[in-house]
């Protein structure tokens, strides 16, 4: 006969605390973490630390890896229950080719997508932030635009440049078609000296990366849902006028 198990909300006879609040109070630092919502209409996917492409890096760092990534863009356009997506951004950058893989996918979704960047969305993370049908920025939030580089050994230097420079085209083409920012601004931002230290390109702050045409608004993370279902709405009664003029 099964004995009884004891309820892992309720403390045991000893007195000690049940082994989910521990686990709470070790991870987050307090007891009463608020839950989310799982009929939630609305995904909200976070791209954080180093977005981590083929090569894997130290277990010390933060990464994001895309093959975590993709799948989960493939399963919101599948589900029904997921109405728009909200990409949340804090990354430094890293894989150019996984970061614009991410990218491409995130502009291809049917369904609509809000990005929001919060302390930094540098590097490669500037082609995923303006990937969304609208994006905001916090106001002090940064995003670095700085020329594709390589690390270590380079073989074939004239080819290793082309291959450069085709790669920084692409990222350049990508970003300038998804955002209001033109070619020649954007290429100033790249390779403009003296704005970081003892390098080439440019760190745009909040306001200045909204001026400059990059990013569409300032706004943290409220503005971001308000449009994300503004959004949603519009695509709701677009399908519905597309319904009743078939």
């Amino acid at each position: 006969m099964d004995q009884p198990q004891p309820s892992p909300d309720k403390e045991d006879q000893k007195g000690n605390p049940p082994s989910g609040l521990i686990e709470k109070i070790q991870q987050l630092g307090q007891t009463n973490v608020p839950q989310v919502n799982q009929d939630s209409n609305i995904h909200c996917l976070t791209i954080v630390g180093q977005i981590e492409g083929h090569m894997q890096l130290p277990p010390q760092n933060k990464t994001t890896k895309y093959e975590h990534i993709i799948p989960q863009l493939v399963a919101i356009e599948q589900n029904p229950k997921i109405e728009g997506l909200l990409v949340i951004l804090n990354t430094v950058g890293g894989d150019v080719e996984a970061g614009l893989a991410i990218s491409e996918m995130i502009a291809s979704l049917s369904k609509p997508s809000v990005s929001i960047v919060l302390g930094g969305g540098h590097s490669i993370g500037v082609p995923i932030a303006v990937s969304c049908d609208y994006s905001f920025i916090a106001e002090t939030a940064t995003m670095t635009i700085h020329p594709i580089r390589l690390t270590g050994l380079v073989i074939g230097v004239p080819q290793t440049f082309e291959y450069l420079d085709k790669m920084q085209e692409r990222v350049i083409n990508f970003v300038t078609k998804h955002s209001k920012i033109k070619e020649e601004t954007f290429k100033d931002l790249m390779f403009a000296r003296g704005n970081l230290t003892r390098d080439i390109g440019t760190n745009v702050v909040g306001k200045d990366a909204v001026n400059s045409g990059l990013i569409e608004e300032v706004g943290g993370i409220g503005q971001a849902l308000k449009k994300l279902n503004e959004l949603i709405e519009m695509r709701k009664s677009t399908k519905e006028q597309e319904g009743l003029i078939q």
